[in-house]
């Protein structure tokens, strides 16, 4: 048996709008029923991490508490009635409930007290979480790719398939082009979607999206969002419009231009009291808005499905990657995410 670790290090939201603290964090003594104990190799930075730390979703009563939802690692041990993966599996970890058991949360301790943490969190060396949230992988699986499909690639992918159900030749417009959008593009790309415009505020950002399959780009500073998607157009309606800020003047903008049977995704969540303003009548007669949660995203079936397109190179990971950093400088990865000097999924290598 591999020897377990009685601690670990871990990046701490001690308070909202704060850096995280990196520490050290005391390890459970045992597992419990249903836990798996997982060495992490890499954890990815989600923009929904950018919004917890932010407090978008109002007080966050939890404090102090561990975070990440998405990541690869090696298993090093695992608690009782754990039957779907073992010790020695390369497992992906995501915030989607797969296969297994729902355990109870782990028992951490920091300086001496009680620390909050989910059934899995990623910005650690090691996490404690719960069988239904990892996802036994190939062992020859490259930990940087795998840990994509925690959570950027099947959002993104499920978004297209599951919530906008986007059918050959239907437009599409992507306002958001960051690790989810990305996604979001390549999936729209291989599903034949036309055109596939991307909106954001951040030129690398759209050329990125211009190599993961957008037909149109648009930066949001440098003029009219709404003119340049008419444009793109060239007459047509618009069929999906896909948010992911979570702002209602974007929410607004997609639901005012889609067609009268469109379809609005909403992935990005908006702020705490931030509430839309749209006229009803037309949800009465086919127009869509909805919210993704994840993509509807099931780990169990859909990770090993996205890896053999990835494995038979139908669609382009490598670009993804936009910077790698040591957990000591996870406050440096926040940042550079936040400012958009970096396009693709930041990496956290563990």
């Amino acid at each position: 048996m591999i020897e377990r670790p009685k601690t670990m290090q871990a990046a701490i939201l001690v308070a909202l709008n704060q850096p995280l603290v990196v520490d050290t964090v005391e390890l459970p003594d045992q597992l419990e029923v249903g836990q798996v104990l997982v060495k992490l190799h890499v954890s990815g930075i989600c923009g929904s991490q950018l919004g917890e730390i932010a407090g978008l979703k109002g007080p966050d009563p939890y404090l102090p508490h561990l975070m990440g939802h998405e990541g690869c690692g090696l298993v090093l041990d695992v608690g009782p009635g754990v039957e779907h993966v073992k010790i020695g599996d390369l497992v992906v970890l995501h915030w989607r409930k797969s296969k297994g058991i729902q355990a109870a949360t782990p028992q951490y301790r920091w300086r001496g007290k009680p620390l909050n943490a989910g059934w899995v969190t990623t910005f650690n060396t090691h996490a404690v979480v719960s069988e239904n949230r990892c996802t036994k992988v190939p062992s020859n699986m490259n930990p940087e790719v795998a840990a994509l499909f925690g959570c950027a690639l099947t959002t993104g992918f499920g978004v297209v398939e599951n919530n906008a159900k986007i059918k050959i030749g239907e437009s599409v417009v992507v306002y958001g082009a960051g690790g989810i959008g990305l996604n979001i593009i390549q999936a729209a790309s291989l599903v034949s979607a036309f055109p596939i415009v991307a909106v954001d505020l951040f030129d690398k950002r759209l050329e990125l999206a211009k190599n993961l399959g957008a037909t149109h780009m648009i930066n949001s500073v440098q003029s009219n969002a709404e003119s340049g998607i008419l444009d793109a157009l060239s007459g047509q309606a618009l069929d999906v419009f896909i948010d992911n800020t979570g702002l209602p003047s974007v929410i607004e903008l997609g639901y005012r231009i889609t067609h009268g049977a469109g379809r609005i995704i909403l992935v990005g969540v908006p702020k705490d009291g931030a509430d839309l303003s749209i006229h009803s009548l037309p949800l009465h007669f086919g127009k869509v808005i909805t919210g993704s949660h994840g993509g509807e995203c099931k780990p169990e079936s859909d990770i090993p499905r996205y890896m053999r397109l990835l494995q038979n190179r139908k669609f382009e990971f490598n670009q993804l990657f936009s910077a790698r950093f040591p957990l000591s400088q996870i406050n440096d990865a926040i940042k550079v995410m936040q400012d958009g000097s970096t396009a693709g999924r930041v990496l956290i290598s563990l």
